[in-house]
């Protein structure tokens, strides 16, 4: 038979046995929102700042190599694409990107104020927040302190549910184990006894040897990926903070269709 018939018209006075359904992002495209575009500037900003500090006054090349920089950057540069898209009433950006900026600037803040900057844990770092004035102390508190509460304040107040689904959970631990092997393979190119040659003490070959490395990224790694499953489960539980209006192109016959 031919496949290119007409559809018949419908018959007058019999409601059709399907209910079609149109999804409201079909017919409702994105809001302008001017004040989570310029909340998501000012992030960026922020993040952009801190990192201009620090490369002002330590060398380039080395901060580089630092999670805490990397995941600022991420912020900086993820931020301002989603602010433009807010203010132009553009699609937002994909949630695995958003959630993934999330847990990876959430692991620099919590890193750094639970293990890094903690005088009882035992892997702080000498030479703490105490130490540190002037903009050091600026840049420190912006990196660590300000951009991941801001970045989670827009993703629980400002970013709609994706929902986001479990594999994503391990898939953004590709990245912290990547900049693991990053870690070891620097510190292993460098000459023992260079300042800085492991940055960060968990992952100090010579203190802790290989296995005693191995042992510590596992255990943070497992906490990780707790927060990542935290992360999804919550987007699926939290309300939607972009309202829509409701879709009402469906039939609103009544009968069975609902």
């Amino acid at each position: 038979m031919p496949r290119d018939i007409p559809d018949l018209p419908a018959i007058p006075g019999i409601i059709p046995t399907t209910h079609p359904f149109v999804p409201a992002t079909a017919v409702v495209g994105p809001s302008h929102r001017p004040a989570t575009a310029v909340y998501r500037a000012l992030v960026a900003l922020a993040a952009a700042t801190g990192v201009a500090v620090e490369m002002k006054l330590g060398t380039t090349a080395r901060l580089l190599s630092y999670f805490t920089i990397q995941t600022n950057l991420l912020v900086a540069v993820v931020f301002a694409m989603s602010a433009r898209r807010a203010w132009s009433a553009r699609r937002p950006l994909p949630g695995v990107l958003t959630g993934g900026t999330l847990i990876y600037i959430s692991i620099t803040g919590l890193v750094y104020h639970l293990i890094l900057a903690n005088e009882s844990a035992p892997f702080s770092m000498t030479g703490g927040n105490d130490t540190l004035s002037g903009w050091h102390a600026v840049a420190n508190q912006l990196l660590h302190t300000v951009t991941p509460i801001a970045v989670a304040i827009d993703w629980l107040l400002l970013t709609r549910p994706t929902p986001l689904a479990l594999r994503n959970a391990a898939t953004w631990l590709i990245y912290p184990l990547a900049y693991l092997a990053f870690s070891l393979a620097r510190g292993a190119m460098l000459t023992p006894g260079t300042p800085a040659r492991y940055l960060y003490p968990f992952v100090d070959v010579d203190r802790h040897g290989y296995g005693g490395v191995l042992g510590n990224t596992a255990i943070l790694g497992a906490a990780f990926y707790a927060l990542a499953l935290l992360i999804v489960a919550l987007d699926h539980v939290r309300p939607d903070p972009v309202r829509r209006p409701e879709n009402r192109i469906s039939s609103q016959a009544t009968g069975g269709l609902k």
